[in-house]
């Protein structure tokens, strides 16, 4: 689970905008580009790169 002061600073590094917790697949969505960052260990992974489309 992610923190809610950590999602309030986190964005998206390809857009820079906000990005959404998906809890039941423990990623970070952001709409506008349409990518999913893993998280993995509790921590995200926000590498364009690593980052799936949604």
């Amino acid at each position: 689970m992610i923190s809610k002061e950590l999602l309030d600073i986190l964005v998206c590094p390809k857009c820079k905008g906000d990005l959404k917790y998906d809890k039941e697949n423990n990623r970070l969505l952001c709409n506008k580009c349409k990518l999913a960052y893993p998280i993995k260990d509790d921590i995200p992974v926000m590498l364009i790169d690593e980052a799936e489309e949604i």
